[in-house]
């Protein structure tokens, strides 16, 4: 009898972990900075399901309210009933009165392209998932699959460090996985090389020439071999690649944000004036992080906490020990001289 009660709670455990929650995004309303969001979860067993916009991102550890960004929200069952739905506070949606399975819908206003928060036009669809895409914290060891709609008028495609799934559905193992993978969908530009049998890949999107994309990428390609000398070799890549995702554009917003297999890195100024020289700084800081902070982790940020803002006091070493190397990586690469590195570094500490 034992025996087949501790095979029944491990098949309920595998049935119930093994369920997927899925969700569709569509651009329609690009023109107004708005994405529609639909997600289904289904096989539920609690009465009241609690759903939220993250509070927290990660790479940012204060607070940012994105809910404050989400309107038009709508539950239903799977046969389209409408669920009651209560608000208990700004950023939580709680339904009730579900059949196993509960349907979401809701609008997303998006225009700040950077790290942290979305951006959508009708240039591209620069999603940081958790700005994006509301969770439910009791589901967050479920697999996830993600449809983008793509607006095919625009010529845009998908750049993600996500697994595609087929056609545009991309998967993650779980939650965390999801919100640690921003998305640019765009008319960009790919490039990429091979180092050690991993792939290092730059999709860019931007208003330049190929020939600026070309020289852009081999400035890129030696501050990746110059940073795989400090550590001796590249981070063991999730599906062997690694993505930088740059948006240089006009409505962007100066940024940078690290990613396990993936970093956001976004400027005003395009590569023909002055990005070729000026936005490389923030690739090398970025891509120091993919061993440090990403997988040389402070043990005080695990699990991240997406309802909190995370603390931690080893970001001394996290960021510090980035931004000494952010300048050196450049100089050891060839891309500023030894003059320039030395002023730059006198500059700081002028400020400081």
């Amino acid at each position: 009898m034992k025996l087949i009660f501790s095979f029944f709670a491990l098949f309920s455990t595998l049935f119930l972990t093994g369920q997927t929650n899925t969700y569709t995004i569509s651009f329609d309303n690009a023109v107004h900075h708005e994405a529609v969001i639909q997600a289904t979860f289904p096989d539920l067993e609690m009465d009241t399901v609690s759903f939220r916009m993250s509070r927290t991102s990660p790479g940012r550890y204060a607070l940012h309210e994105f809910a404050k960004n989400v309107y038009g929200f709508k539950a239903t069952d799977s046969k389209g009933n409408s669920l009651m739905v209560h608000r208990p506070n700004p950023y939580e949606w709680q339904v009730t009165g579900h059949d196993g399975t509960i349907k979401l819908e809701y609008i997303l206003f998006a225009n700040r392209g950077g790290g942290t928060y979305s951006q959508v036009d009708e240039t591209h669809a620069h999603l940081n998932i958790p700005a994006t895409f509301m969770f439910s914290p009791k589901l967050n060891d479920r697999k996830i699959e993600v449809t983008f709609n793509l607006r095919e008028d625009l010529n845009w495609k998908v750049a993600t460090q996500l697994p595609l799934v087929s056609g545009t559905t991309y998967s993650a193992p779980n939650l965390y996985y999801f919100m640690d993978s921003p998305t640019e969908i765009s008319d960009y530009t790919l490039r990429s090389f091979q180092v050690d049998g991993k792939t290092i890949q730059l999709a860019l999107h931007h208003n330049g020439t190929e020939e600026e994309a070309d020289t852009y990428f081999e400035k890129v390609k030696k501050v990746v071999l110059a940073e795989k000398e400090v550590y001796g070799e590249l981070a063991d890549f999730d599906h062997g690649t690694y993505t930088f995702l740059a948006c240089y554009i006009p409505n962007a917003s100066g940024d940078g944000m690290e990613h396990r297999n993936s970093t956001i890195v976004t400027s005003t100024r395009s590569l023909a004036n002055g990005g070729m020289e000026q936005n490389i700084g923030t690739v090398s800081h970025e891509f120091f992080h993919s061993w440090n902070v990403e997988r040389m982790r402070p043990k005080s940020l695990e699990p991240f906490d997406f309802e909190a803002a995370n603390m931690s006091g080893e970001l001394w070493f996290a960021e510090g020990f980035t931004s000494y190397y952010t300048n050196l990586i450049l100089c050891r690469a060839g891309l500023i001289s030894a003059k320039e590195y030395v002023e730059g570094l006198a500059g700081t500490f002028n400020y400081v």
